[in-house]
């Protein structure tokens, strides 16, 4: 049984006032911070590097769950673990070697998770399953906060849940995209048990109504 994760994305929160939404999602109950890292060339939009997840650290104890969409993850792995990340998600494509990055992950004392985008099936990372920790599916075509969830993920976090089971693996399911209190459940009885949230979360008025609400649901 996997414990059910509700992760905001801070992507999606005020950065006017960065350690005040921190506080205020900690406070509502989120149990871990996730963090897209864009670089302008795997996906049309560039975001956070290792010195704003070193400041995040210096304000919460939460875990960092950082999502690297860019082109050249191996070289930038250990700074974002040095910076405070606990968890790294990279994608298959952009990895020469996913076997050596999964390991460069892990060996840097972080959990290690491969990204799936809409388009990409599971095949392509059906050899690397039993070595990660999490597997991330995009419910969205990554690269900007507030997309409209894509409703064949699901099949997707199906069908990684049964391979899972038949191979008797033990990697987690975090699903990243369009996600509130609306769809949460749905993503839930799929299979996945992390749930990341951006504007679910950060565009409500109340943080702790949402994630209660959220929370129930997946365990409904």
């Amino acid at each position: 049984m996997f414990k059910s994760k509700i992760a905001p994305s801070l992507l999606s929160c005020d950065f006017s006032k960065l350690k005040d939404e921190i506080k205020a999602v900690e406070k509502a109950g989120a149990d871990l911070l996730h963090l897209d890292v864009m670089d302008g060339h795997f996906v049309p939009n560039l975001t956070i590097g290792p010195f704003i997840v070193e400041a995040i650290r210096r304000c919460t104890d939460l875990p960092l769950d950082a999502h690297l969409m860019i082109q050249y993850p191996d070289r930038y792995i250990k700074e974002f673990i040095l910076a405070g990340a606990n968890m790294v998600s990279f994608h298959v494509e952009v990895s020469i070697n996913p076997k050596a990055t999964i390991e460069l992950i892990q060996k840097s004392k972080a959990k290690a998770g491969l990204a799936l985008n809409p388009d990409t099936p599971i095949s392509t990372i059906k050899d690397f399953l039993p070595l990660i920790d999490y597997v991330l599916v995009m419910s969205v075509h990554p690269g900007f906060a507030g997309q409209t969830f894509i409703e064949s993920s699901l099949e997707k976090i199906i069908d990684l849940k049964k391979y899972r089971t038949v191979r008797k693996l033990s990697f987690e399911i975090e699903v990243d995209g369009g996600i509130k209190a609306a769809n949460i459940g749905k993503t839930a009885k799929a299979g996945a048990n992390i749930f990341v949230a951006g504007s679910g979360i950060f565009k409500t008025k109340d943080y702790g109504k949402t994630i209660l609400q959220m929370r129930r649901d997946v365990n409904l």
